[in-house]
Protein backbone atom coordinates (compact mmCIF):
# COMPACT_ATOMS: atom_id res chain seq x y z
CA UNK A 1 0.00 0.00 0.00
CA UNK A 2 0.83 3.47 -0.61
CA UNK A 3 0.50 5.17 3.00
CA UNK A 4 0.82 8.86 4.17
CA UNK A 5 1.63 9.29 7.94
CA UNK A 6 1.28 12.93 9.03
CA UNK A 7 3.74 13.51 12.06
CA UNK A 8 7.19 12.21 12.75
CA UNK A 9 7.59 11.56 16.62
CA UNK A 10 7.56 8.92 18.76
CA UNK A 11 4.59 6.96 17.26
CA UNK A 12 4.44 8.83 13.97
CA UNK A 13 8.06 8.21 12.94
CA UNK A 14 8.50 4.42 14.98
CA UNK A 15 5.63 3.87 12.44
CA UNK A 16 7.00 5.09 9.33
CA UNK A 17 9.92 2.94 10.09
CA UNK A 18 7.97 -0.49 10.81
CA UNK A 19 5.63 0.06 7.96
CA UNK A 20 8.56 0.85 5.49
CA UNK A 21 9.90 -2.56 6.65
CA UNK A 22 7.09 -4.21 5.99
CA UNK A 23 7.10 -2.75 2.43
CA UNK A 24 5.23 -0.64 1.78
CA UNK A 25 5.45 2.62 0.06
CA UNK A 26 5.44 5.63 2.42
CA UNK A 27 5.80 9.26 2.51
CA UNK A 28 6.11 11.36 5.44
CA UNK A 29 5.24 15.14 6.80
CA UNK A 30 5.34 16.95 9.66
CA UNK A 31 5.22 20.73 10.90
CA UNK A 32 8.38 22.00 9.70
CA UNK A 33 7.96 21.47 5.76
CA UNK A 34 9.40 18.64 3.13
CA UNK A 35 13.18 20.30 4.28
CA UNK A 36 12.64 19.62 8.07
CA UNK A 37 11.35 16.02 7.22
CA UNK A 38 14.03 14.86 4.49
CA UNK A 39 16.76 13.46 6.51
CA UNK A 40 14.29 11.37 8.42
CA UNK A 41 12.72 10.26 5.06
CA UNK A 42 15.73 9.10 3.14
CA UNK A 43 16.84 7.69 6.25
CA UNK A 44 14.12 4.91 6.22
CA UNK A 45 13.52 5.13 2.38
CA UNK A 46 10.66 7.38 2.72
CA UNK A 47 8.95 10.16 0.52
CA UNK A 48 9.21 13.58 1.94
CA UNK A 49 6.49 15.61 1.54
CA UNK A 50 4.25 18.24 2.90
CA UNK A 51 0.76 17.48 4.67
CA UNK A 52 -0.74 17.48 1.43
CA UNK A 53 1.62 14.75 -0.16
CA UNK A 54 0.87 13.12 2.84
CA UNK A 55 -2.56 12.66 1.39
CA UNK A 56 -2.43 12.60 -2.11
CA UNK A 57 -2.80 9.73 -4.15
CA UNK A 58 -2.74 7.60 -0.71
CA UNK A 59 -3.79 4.11 -0.04
CA UNK A 60 -4.30 5.01 3.83
CA UNK A 61 -3.75 7.79 6.32
CA UNK A 62 -1.49 7.67 9.61
CA UNK A 63 -1.97 10.99 11.61
CA UNK A 64 0.13 11.17 14.43
CA UNK A 65 0.43 14.69 15.81
CA UNK A 66 -0.29 16.27 19.01
CA UNK A 67 -3.42 16.03 20.12
CA UNK A 68 -4.54 19.76 20.39
CA UNK A 69 -2.80 20.17 16.93
CA UNK A 70 -5.46 18.33 15.03
CA UNK A 71 -7.84 21.18 15.42
CA UNK A 72 -5.22 23.18 13.27
CA UNK A 73 -4.57 21.14 10.07
CA UNK A 74 -5.98 22.73 7.22
CA UNK A 75 -9.49 22.87 6.98
CA UNK A 76 -9.56 21.59 3.35
CA UNK A 77 -6.85 18.93 3.95
CA UNK A 78 -9.08 16.00 3.57
CA UNK A 79 -11.59 17.63 0.70
CA UNK A 80 -9.42 15.63 -2.21
CA UNK A 81 -9.42 12.54 -0.41
CA UNK A 82 -11.49 9.37 -1.47
CA UNK A 83 -14.54 8.26 1.66
CA UNK A 84 -12.95 4.70 1.23
CA UNK A 85 -9.40 6.36 2.11
CA UNK A 86 -9.17 4.85 6.26
CA UNK A 87 -7.37 7.95 8.11
CA UNK A 88 -6.28 6.21 11.38
CA UNK A 89 -6.39 8.39 14.72
CA UNK A 90 -2.98 7.69 16.63
CA UNK A 91 -3.68 10.06 19.38
CA UNK A 92 -4.21 10.35 23.03
CA UNK A 93 -5.54 13.26 25.11
CA UNK A 94 -3.72 14.16 27.95
CA UNK A 95 -4.94 17.38 29.58
CA UNK A 96 -2.46 19.25 32.20
CA UNK A 97 0.51 16.76 31.35
CA UNK A 98 0.80 17.51 27.46
CA UNK A 99 -2.45 18.75 26.03
CA UNK A 100 -4.63 21.90 26.96
CA UNK A 101 -8.05 21.16 28.15
CA UNK A 102 -10.76 20.67 25.43
CA UNK A 103 -14.41 20.86 27.21
CA UNK A 104 -16.15 18.16 25.13
CA UNK A 105 -13.73 15.78 26.13
CA UNK A 106 -13.45 16.16 29.60
CA UNK A 107 -17.09 16.66 29.81
CA UNK A 108 -17.29 12.88 28.44
CA UNK A 109 -17.05 12.82 24.45
CA UNK A 110 -15.06 10.09 22.77
CA UNK A 111 -11.31 11.32 22.08
CA UNK A 112 -11.87 10.07 18.66
CA UNK A 113 -15.08 11.11 17.83
CA UNK A 114 -13.82 14.93 18.82
CA UNK A 115 -10.57 14.11 16.14
CA UNK A 116 -13.45 13.09 13.49
CA UNK A 117 -15.13 15.91 13.87
CA UNK A 118 -12.06 18.02 13.58
CA UNK A 119 -11.33 16.34 10.63
CA UNK A 120 -14.67 16.00 8.99
CA UNK A 121 -14.39 12.62 8.33
CA UNK A 122 -14.45 9.32 9.88
CA UNK A 123 -11.42 7.91 11.16
CA UNK A 124 -9.97 4.92 12.14
CA UNK A 125 -8.76 4.53 16.08
CA UNK A 126 -5.26 2.42 16.50
CA UNK A 127 -1.53 2.58 17.27
CA UNK A 128 -2.54 4.77 20.15
CA UNK A 129 -2.26 1.83 22.90
CA UNK A 130 1.00 1.08 22.99
CA UNK A 131 4.37 2.18 23.65
CA UNK A 132 6.72 3.20 20.90
CA UNK A 133 9.46 0.84 22.67
CA UNK A 134 6.91 -1.95 22.32
CA UNK A 135 6.20 -0.91 18.39
CA UNK A 136 9.78 -0.62 17.51
CA UNK A 137 10.86 -3.61 19.22
CA UNK A 138 8.76 -5.91 20.31
CA UNK A 139 6.83 -7.09 17.00
CA UNK A 140 6.85 -10.62 16.05
CA UNK A 141 5.88 -13.08 12.71
CA UNK A 142 2.43 -13.54 12.53
CA UNK A 143 1.22 -16.73 14.46
CA UNK A 144 3.91 -16.46 16.87
CA UNK A 145 3.80 -17.58 20.52
CA UNK A 146 2.36 -14.66 23.23
CA UNK A 147 2.22 -11.99 20.01
CA UNK A 148 1.69 -8.79 21.33
CA UNK A 149 -1.42 -6.93 20.54
CA UNK A 150 -3.33 -3.52 19.21
CA UNK A 151 -6.71 -2.57 19.12
CA UNK A 152 -8.22 -1.01 16.66
CA UNK A 153 -12.05 0.60 16.83
CA UNK A 154 -13.92 2.03 14.14
CA UNK A 155 -17.16 2.16 12.16
CA UNK A 156 -16.24 1.46 8.85
CA UNK A 157 -15.30 -2.87 8.09
CA UNK A 158 -13.38 -2.68 4.71
CA UNK A 159 -11.35 0.56 6.38
CA UNK A 160 -11.11 -1.25 10.23
CA UNK A 161 -9.61 -4.36 7.94
CA UNK A 162 -6.88 -2.50 6.47
CA UNK A 163 -5.59 -1.33 9.11
CA UNK A 164 -5.83 -4.24 11.27
CA UNK A 165 -4.06 -6.02 8.45
CA UNK A 166 -1.13 -3.30 8.30
CA UNK A 167 -1.08 -4.12 12.28
CA UNK A 168 -0.77 -7.83 11.52
CA UNK A 169 1.70 -6.72 8.95
CA UNK A 170 4.51 -5.05 11.62
CA UNK A 171 4.16 -7.92 13.67
CA UNK A 172 1.47 -7.79 16.22
CA UNK A 173 -2.34 -9.25 16.22
CA UNK A 174 -4.80 -7.43 15.53
CA UNK A 175 -7.94 -6.76 17.93
CA UNK A 176 -10.94 -5.38 16.93
CA UNK A 177 -12.33 -2.95 19.77
CA UNK A 178 -15.80 -2.40 18.41
CA UNK A 179 -16.86 1.18 16.84
CA UNK A 180 -15.42 4.59 17.00
CA UNK A 181 -18.12 5.17 19.91
CA UNK A 182 -16.49 2.32 21.51
CA UNK A 183 -12.84 3.69 21.04
CA UNK A 184 -13.18 5.03 25.08
CA UNK A 185 -11.89 1.84 25.95
CA UNK A 186 -8.16 2.28 24.29
CA UNK A 187 -8.07 5.76 25.55
CA UNK A 188 -5.03 6.78 28.31
CA UNK A 189 -5.20 4.64 31.79
CA UNK A 190 -8.14 1.57 30.67
CA UNK A 191 -7.00 -1.70 31.56
CA UNK A 192 -5.56 -2.48 27.62
CA UNK A 193 -3.62 0.54 27.72
CA UNK A 194 0.29 0.36 27.24
CA UNK A 195 0.14 -3.02 29.03
CA UNK A 196 1.76 -5.21 26.15
CA UNK A 197 -1.03 -7.73 26.21
CA UNK A 198 -1.45 -10.78 24.03
CA UNK A 199 -4.77 -10.96 21.83
CA UNK A 200 -6.40 -12.72 24.57
CA UNK A 201 -5.61 -10.31 27.20
CA UNK A 202 -6.13 -7.22 25.26
CA UNK A 203 -9.24 -8.80 24.58
CA UNK A 204 -10.82 -9.25 28.40
CA UNK A 205 -8.72 -5.62 29.06
CA UNK A 206 -10.85 -4.09 26.47
CA UNK A 207 -14.02 -6.16 28.11
CA UNK A 208 -12.81 -4.81 32.00
CA UNK A 209 -12.98 -1.09 31.09
CA UNK A 210 -15.25 1.13 33.34
CA UNK A 211 -16.20 4.45 31.59
CA UNK A 212 -15.34 7.17 33.76
CA UNK A 213 -12.71 5.10 35.69
CA UNK A 214 -9.47 6.00 33.34
CA UNK A 215 -9.19 9.82 33.78
CA UNK A 216 -9.12 9.52 37.83
CA UNK A 217 -6.17 7.27 37.37
CA UNK A 218 -4.23 9.15 33.72
CA UNK A 219 -4.54 12.49 35.83
CA UNK A 220 -2.10 10.85 38.43
CA UNK A 221 0.51 9.79 36.22
CA UNK A 222 3.10 12.05 37.02
CA UNK A 223 2.86 10.89 40.84
CA UNK A 224 2.53 7.27 39.77
CA UNK A 225 6.02 7.81 37.85
CA UNK A 226 7.52 9.68 39.94
CA UNK A 227 7.68 6.43 42.14
CA UNK A 228 10.24 4.54 39.43
CA UNK A 229 12.96 7.38 39.56
CA UNK A 230 14.55 8.95 36.97
CA UNK A 231 14.99 6.50 34.46
CA UNK A 232 12.55 3.98 34.46
CA UNK A 233 13.27 0.37 32.49
CA UNK A 234 10.81 -0.27 30.02
CA UNK A 235 9.77 -3.53 31.69
CA UNK A 236 8.87 -1.03 34.60
CA UNK A 237 6.94 1.06 33.08
CA UNK A 238 4.67 -1.79 31.65
CA UNK A 239 4.44 -3.13 34.99
CA UNK A 240 3.36 -0.14 36.33
CA UNK A 241 0.48 -0.02 33.79
CA UNK A 242 -0.48 -2.96 34.76
CA UNK A 243 -0.94 -2.63 38.36
CA UNK A 244 -2.76 0.91 37.38
CA UNK A 245 -4.76 0.47 34.62
CA UNK A 246 -5.46 -3.35 35.15
CA UNK A 247 -5.42 -4.39 38.72
CA UNK A 248 -6.43 -7.70 39.55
Amino acid sequence: MKIGIIGTGSIGGTLARKIREAGHEVSVANSKGVEGVQSFADEIGAHAVDIYGAVSNIDLIIVSIPFSAIADLPSDLFDHVSPDIPVVDTNNYYPDMRDPHIAEIDQGQVESLWVSEQLKRPVIKAFNNMLAYSLSHNGLPESSSNRLALAVAGDDALSKKKVMDLVNDIGFDPVDAGSLQDSWRQQPSTPDYCCDWNAQEMKEALSDAVKGEAPKKRDKLPEYFASLGEHPSHSEVIALNRAVNAPK
